[in-house]
């Protein structure tokens, strides 16, 4: 349980937004954590909120089997229902709600009929822009309720007239309602009078003493990649306990170009950290030889992963009690679905959900409840260098989900050959700090070309890159034309086996970042 003045539970009912909510929370510096309803009312008592937010979702209250909470929750802490959320405490209290006929999906316009409570600082009567997605309505507020706002003749709003429970049926999280950020603010201090310490060196502090205790005297390897998450975490821990932390860098063979040198210079000469570097090289590409199904790649590099930890860590005499991750808070939501909640769960993450059961280390995951912008945030306060705390996010597999089907030395090299071309193009451009991740992809296919006057049969790659906040959603970037010509052309003509390249225009939802 964390250390803070103040801290918001949101309870996911399934909605896609549920993870903008705590994303909104935590940006006016309070502490949130998203959890399922199915939470006893002694777990949430003991949590101590000082609110809780019950989201949307994709049910009807009334469904066989629908998310829903004790009436009693209305009690704890001041409420705030969203959407489902908003129907959910109408049908508690008796209320009505019903389905069909007044449908609204997407942007719609809210009138305040009360400009206080959740719409302080607006002015009576005023219309404002709001994102809808909801088939069931509020017929009838519930006794004891009052409606604060509505969108034609439909509810868009309501409170309690004496206990501090409100209720919106639009989507103040996302970005589309226009004073969405007011309206969570004016819950969070003109309701629950939270106090906004949740601050990157708060947070440090609070992770020192906590692994300082945890620690005590033993020792700790780090599995280190590179990327911002491990050299943060690394950072984060070496502050605690200094010498006590040797890191463990393990070359898996599925690095990108020139990895190993670029970590052993920063993190080792730069940093003064106790550095091993293991060549494993032949071990992973041997275990992944033939496995072409990502969830069976990323349980094996997870379980080989460890297996070479404890074999280093032995070697070095160590005789380590702890084994560091990077593992970040969307990683723990898409593999584990919100704890247990209703949303589906997306993908496992082999720093979640590949490490094997008789593993002989404990866990220390200090990142394990924040966002990757407030890790960046932590890296800066902690003093890493920009270059290293504004690198584009990188898997803990690797290449291995980013050629797709089975993976392979010679589709490796092309891939590591693409890749360095195409973020040196980004760089080049300056566009870099703008996207939130790019890369490149090695398909399973290929295509018909032709290079001189001869036909060629030769591999295709893919390109992504996305803009994003914090991983949970992203869009596709939209390069200058003559940039993408420009990484085209010399992927084309300086990487042998390639004659095609794509650009991947997909968003999040509905799909994913990495392609596996």
């Amino acid at each position: 349980m964390r250390n803070t003045s103040s801290r918001i539970l949101i309870l996911d009912c399934g909605s896609q937004f549920t993870q903008l909510i705590a994303r909104r929370v935590r940006e006016a510096r309070v502490y949130s954590e998203i959890h399922p309803p199915t939470q006893s009312l002694e777990w949430i008592r003991a949590w101590n909120p000082t609110g809780i937010v019950l989201s949307g979702g994709p049910s009807s209250v009334t469904d066989e089997g629908a998310p829903t909470v004790s009436r009693e929750l209305l009690d704890i802490a001041p409420v705030l229902g969203v959407c489902y959320g908003m129907q959910l405490i109408a049908h508690l209290e008796g209320g009505a709600v019903v389905g069909g006929g007044r449908r609204e999906y997407g942007r719609a316009e809210v009138v305040v009929d009360e400009p206080s409570g959740l719409f302080a600082g607006f002015d009576q009567g005023e219309r404002t822009t709001v994102w809808m997605s909801h088939g069931d309505h509020v017929e009838q507020v519930p006794p004891g309720y009052v409606a604060t706002a509505h969108s034609g003749s439909t509810c868009a709003g309501f409170r309690h007239e004496q206990k501090p429970i409100y209720a919106i049926q639009f989507h103040s999280e996302v970005h589309h309602t226009v004073r969405g950020a007011e309206i969570i603010q004016n819950f969070l201090f003109g309701v629950c009078h939270c106090t906004p310490d949740w601050t990157p060196g708060h947070f440090i502090d609070q992770e020192v003493a906590k692994i300082r205790a945890l620690v005590g005297d033993r020792q700790v390897i780090c599995g280190l990649s590179g990327g911002v998450d491990s050299s943060v975490a690394a950072a984060l821990v070496h502050k605690a306990i200094g010498d006590q932390l040797t890191c463990i860098f393990v070359d898996t063979g599925l690095l990108r170009l020139h990895e190993r040198e670029q970590v052993e210079r920063t993190m080792g000469q730069h940093l003064g950290m106790k550095l091993i570097t293991v060549r494993a090289e032949d071990r992973f590409l041997t275990a992944l030889a033939g496995v072409g199904e990502p969830e069976r790649k990323r349980k094996i590099i997870g379980e080989h992963f460890i297996r070479v930890f404890e074999s280093a860590s032995e070697e070095a005499g160590k005789n380590a009690a702890f084994l560091v991750q990077g593992t970040l808070y969307p990683d723990v939501i898409e593999s584990v679905s919100a704890k247990g909640g209703p949303s589906a769960t997306i993908k496992t993450h082999h720093n979640v959900g590949g490490l094997p059961k008789d593993m002989k280390f404990g866990l220390i995951e200090p990142l394990r409840e924040l966002f990757k912008d407030e890790v960046r945030n932590v890296g800066r306060e902690l003093g890493l260098p920009e270059e290293m705390v504004g690198r584009h996010p990188f898997p803990g597999p690797g290449l291995a989900i980013r050629v797709l089907g089975e993976v392979s030395p010679y589709a490796l090299d092309i891939l590591r050959r693409a890749d360095a071309i195409y973020l040196e193009e980004i760089r080049a451009a300056g566009l870099y700090p703008e996207i939130w991740q790019a890369f490149a992809v090695f398909l399973p296919v290929r295509s018909v070309g032709v290079m001189g006057d001869g036909r060629t049969y030769e591999h295709v790659i893919a390109l992504r890159a996305v803009t994003s906040t914090d991983g949970m959603t992203a869009d596709w970037y939209a390069f200058p034309h003559d940039v993408l010509g420009r990484i085209s052309n010399r992927i084309i003509n300086e990487v042998d086996g390639v004659n095609r390249v794509v650009y991947d225009i997909s968003s999040k939802p509905p799909a994913t970042i990495e392609w596996e």
